[in-house]
């Protein structure tokens, strides 16, 4: 790193903070601080939500696991095939209802379905789960940083947890999503130079497919993911897969409030679409990054003393360290910006719970709400950032963890809303009991048996958790519900395209298989 790499790294990381006071001085209400006022247009929503999803976490691992993790390759992609088919249930259960409600925390539908214990339940295990996450994340991302940079752990933390509370706390969710936009085209066109910067680097693309393993090239996996063997199982990214996106798109704080910020319900179902369409493509992009990457990585043996299948996430930041001055700036930038666009996105909605769901409730404030919401993003930001020095103490997989904290507790938490909209008989106490059942479940097969994958922990948690409470609630006498929380959907003909989608991708990746088998 020279002079002109620490210029664009400064600059881009005091742009934030301007960015978020220029847009911070608006906020009268805490509608405006969580919501943005409920005026954000459509395509900004959708940036934002996918620079979330795009995060440091997918820019770091991603292509390293295509390229050199042990097991990895092109399965990865399967993990996309169940994003239009979630998005198809987010748009037609689950996001009319809360934009007709005028929420600002997701979790108060369940008060007014079921009562405030299930409600202060699910909003605990988001705050515990997402905070847990989110240090995972910054420390995952610092570690690397820190090697690459020459920097000690603690310095890069700070950077990262420093600057994200300082814009967030000011700036709140508008501040959040259009340094979102801005931060996705950073990432964007920071993977394009990667690329190019790769096929210079080697024999051009005929040698970079030529090198590429056949074995790798695989992209579908039959096995079930119950032996040990592979976390990466078709059956357990499609049907767990369902229950990851539709918990994360529809019932995680962390995108349900970008989406309740829209103008309108059909503004909101537009955002949404575009990424149930446009994320896989971005996903096939970091992949052929991982691809390109491998070529490099056989080309310079320096890499192969630096990187192995066990040290994979150092793949990425020591090529960038390979490229020329001022890249190198652009394309750390582009790691900071992935890193932060999920840690401000993650602030925002623990700050906007513990505001709507723990305070106001109990305190009935009347003083200035947008003073002591800034208050509770800079304590949560603070306390995650602290986290991230004990992190690496916990354990070494530190990026496969986020998506274990993740699917322990997505399952149970999306099967407490659909209970809530479509069965009308099952009722509170039961439904609290079968969200911790969930939960204590995949726990359970987290710690006694880890060899089935951890993305069937979704699935399993579902089910567990809506038949405890079916069960249980056999033995109640059905209370009256308000009609207005429950919820019919209804068929929409974006649901045709995103099903088709589906069906495009599924072949996009067997006609991918079946090339590996002939290479």
């Amino acid at each position: 790193m020279v002079l002109i790499d620490w210029i664009i790294l400064l600059g881009y990381l005091a742009g934030m903070i301007l960015l978020s006071v220029f847009v911070g001085r608006g906020h009268k209400d805490i509608d405006d601080y969580y919501v943005s006022g409920r005026k954000l247009p459509w395509w900004a929503i959708a940036i934002s939500t996918m620079a979330t999803q795009t995060s440091a976490v997918s820019f770091i691992s991603l292509p390293a696991f295509v390229a050199v993790k042990k097991g990895g390759g092109l399965t990865w992609l399967q993990y996309e095939l169940a994003v239009p088919l979630a998005i198809i249930l987010v748009i037609s259960l689950l996001i009319p209802h809360f934009r007709k409600l005028r929420l600002i925390s997701v979790y108060e539908y369940l008060e007014l379905r079921f009562n405030s214990a299930v409600k202060y339940l699910v909003s605990f295990v988001f705050l515990i789960s997402r905070g847990l996450a989110t240090g995972v994340g910054i420390y995952a991302v610092a570690l690397v940083l820190s090697v690459c940079l020459n920097l000690p752990v603690w310095s890069t933390i700070l950077i990262i947890g420093a600057v994200t509370i300082i814009y967030d706390t000011i700036g709140g969710m508008t501040a959040v999503v259009y340094s979102d936009v801005i931060q996705t085209i950073i990432l964007v066109v920071g993977i394009i130079i990667s690329i190019l910067f790769a096929i210079d680097l080697t024999g051009g693309i005929d040698d970079i497919l030529a090198l590429f393993p056949a074995d790798r090239l695989n992209a579908i996996d039959l096995s079930l993911g119950l032996d040990g063997k592979s976390d990466m199982s078709f059956w357990a990214f499609l049907f767990g897969g369902i229950f990851i996106y539709t918990s994360y798109y529809g019932t995680d704080q962390s995108q349900v409030q970008r989406e309740l910020s829209s103008r309108t319900v059909e503004e909101t179902k537009k955002s949404l679409i575009f990424n149930g369409i446009v994320r896989f493509p971005l996903t096939l992009l970091y992949t052929a990054f991982g691809i390109s990457l491998f070529a490099v990585y056989y080309h310079t043996p320096e890499l192969q003393q630096m990187v192995t299948s066990e040290n994979p996430d150092y793949l990425v930041p020591n090529f960038i360290l390979m490229l020329p001055a001022g890249v190198k700036g652009l394309l750390f930038a582009s790691l900071l910006a992935a890193a932060m666009s999920s840690l401000d996105s993650a602030l925002n909605s623990i700050s906007a719970v513990t505001m709507q769901d723990l305070i106001r409730p109990v305190f009935k404030l009347k003083a200035n709400e947008v003073v002591l919401s800034r208050v509770v993003t800079l304590i949560w930001g603070s306390l995650i950032t602290f986290f991230a020095f004990y992190v690496g103490q916990i354990a070494d997989t530190v990026l496969e963890g986020i998506n274990k904290i993740g699917s322990a507790f997505y399952g149970p938490v999306v099967a407490a809303f659909i209970i809530g909209m479509v069965f009308k008989k099952i009722q509170p106490k039961p439904v609290f009991i079968g969200i911790l059942s969930g939960v204590l479940f995949n726990l359970g097969l987290w710690i006694l048996l880890p060899q089935v994958s951890w993305v069937w922990w979704n699935f399993t948690g579902f089910i567990v958790t809506v038949c405890i409470a079916a069960a249980l609630s056999l033995n109640y006498v059905p209370e009256i519900v308000n009609r207005k929380h429950l919820f019919i959907p209804k068929w929409e003909k974006s649901f045709y395209y995103l099903t088709a989608y589906f069906i495009l991708m599924l072949l996009i990746l067997t006609a991918i298989t079946l090339l590996s088998s002939r290479w």
